[in-house]
């Protein structure tokens, strides 16, 4: 059944959207220290590009804090210098057995600065669900035009739209969760 194809898919697509915004959100520096924070990050290993959680352990033993092992000693110095690098503004601590990442409280403009950014990917998140909505909506009309399903198929769009809404909540509360999570002291 065409109609049901096309509100599966859509479905799946804006899935994908809402986990897509939400590891985007995830990856912004908030007061409170997160591995996610360091997923951008990539070192050299033996002549391949990894993420530093493929190279070491990360672990979070205290709020503001994020405690780096790497599996092989030489790697310190590779990932203090990825973690400098990065425009996270986060100074690694290295020991030499560990690198110990601080998170200092964020100030009132860096807070707003971050909300701004939350507030623009949470939206890019809701127009891709628009998107899949606008794009679904064109294949059942495409369908209908094509004699493939009929009118009240067509009428189907009810049910799309139910899923846009759904979705865009699903996104609205993630940002607002993230919002609270930056503004909290």
């Amino acid at each position: 059944m065409i109609v049901k194809e096309i509100h599966d898919d859509a479905e799946r697509r804006m899935k994908k959207a809402v986990e897509a915004t939400e590891s985007e959100l995830a990856k912004i520096r908030t007061g409170k220290a997160s591995p996610a924070i360091l997923d951008t990050i990539r070192v050299e290993y033996y002549g391949n590009n990894v993420t530093i959680k493929q190279v070491a352990s990360v672990s979070v033993p205290e709020p503001r804090l994020i405690v780096i092992q790497p599996w092989e000693k030489r790697m310190l110095s590779e990932i203090e210098k990825a973690i400098m690098k990065s425009d996270l503004g986060l100074n690694p601590v290295n020991d030499g057995t560990v690198i110990r990442v601080p998170f200092p409280p964020l100030t009132e403009e860096r807070r707003k600065d971050l909300v701004k950014l939350v507030h623009k990917l949470g939206e890019e998140g809701r127009v891709a669900v628009r998107n899949i909505r606008r794009d679904a909506n064109e294949k059942l009309k495409k369908a209908e035009k094509n004699h493939e399903i009929s009118e009240d198929d067509l009428h189907r769009q009810k049910e799309i739209q139910e899923l846009t809404d759904e979705y865009i909540k699903k996104i609205d509360k993630i940002i607002e969760a993230k919002e609270k999570e930056i503004l909290e002291e």
